[in-house]
């Protein structure tokens, strides 16, 4: 019988923000990260597309105790989807590894009243930098979509429940991508 796995392409690659078991390294090709907002929250974040031209890296873990319904919780806004063939890793055995993303039909237009938290993103690109160096942060930036969607700046008020402390460098890595891409940062209120 297969492992049960999942992909976690976003705030679960940083590992300090979560104990589940066994996280390695891993990609999956045919998706794409994207920046979305929906009805279910009122900030945007990342879901997974389509993409049949794309690959990501991200990190796989067991599921905690072999309980998907667990993790569907906490991945409430989610759809679990099968990605067993879609995924390459290094683990010598056999998994079923699924895949979170918000289903197409629940994704609202691009709206700077619901912008990408910086916390979230901070935590998002200090996990990449971390696993898969600068070069691999770079193609977390290259790799999601959504850019236009305005960054919430409150890293001194943190609305992120899993916010982490970013080093220097860290944060420079962060604020040079978003100017390089014009990103627009907007003050926290």
């Amino acid at each position: 019988m297969a492992d049960p796995y999942f992909f976690g392409y976003g705030s679960l690659v940083n590992t300090a923000t979560h104990d589940f078991p066994d996280p390695n390294p891993a990609s999956i090709r045919g998706w794409r990260r994207a920046w979305r907002h929906t009805d279910l929250r009122q900030v945007a974040f990342l879901t997974v597309v389509p993409d049949d031209a794309c690959e990501i890296e991200g990190m796989i873990a067991h599921v905690p105790h072999d309980d998907w319904a667990a993790l569907d919780q906490r991945e409430w806004a989610y759809d679990r989807l099968p990605a067993t063939g879609a995924v390459a890793h290094r683990l010598p055995r056999d998994l079923e590894i699924a895949i979170y993303a918000v289903p197409a039909e629940r994704h609202s237009p691009v709206s700077a009243e619901h912008p990408i938290l910086m916390s979230y993103l901070d935590v998002v690109v200090q996990g990449y930098l971390r696993v898969f160096g600068a070069a691999g942060a770079d193609r977390f930036f290259d790799t999601t979509v959504g850019w236009e969607i305005p960054v919430l700046n409150d890293r001194d008020r943190p609305r992120y429940p899993r916010h982490q402390a970013l080093t220097t460098d860290e944060r420079r890595f962060v604020d040079g991508r978003l100017a390089d891409m014009d990103v627009r940062i907007l003050p926290d209120p």
